[in-house]
């Protein structure tokens, strides 16, 4: 198992939060997504896989739920 940190810009409330959520999660390997809104900024999306996970994947994936990976961290 892996745990990567992403910073997602533009979610501003709970919809958000799930339509990233369903986007990611839908990405081979991943077993569990957290996400801590920031409302003004940038929120943290936690994604746990079985192996570490495509940056690119994961940027589309959040594209699609209609909001912008702005970077990682850990």
């Amino acid at each position: 198992m892996t745990t990567q940190t992403y910073t997602v810009s533009g979610m501003t409330c709970e919809h958000c939060v799930a339509a990233v959520t369903e986007e990611v999660r839908a990405l081979e390997g991943v077993t569990g997504v957290q996400v801590d809104l920031a409302a003004e900024g940038s929120s943290r999306v936690q994604v746990t896989s079985e192996t570490a996970l495509d940056l690119e994947a994961v940027r589309a994936a959040v594209d699609e739920a209609g909001y912008e990976l702005t970077g990682t961290a850990g």
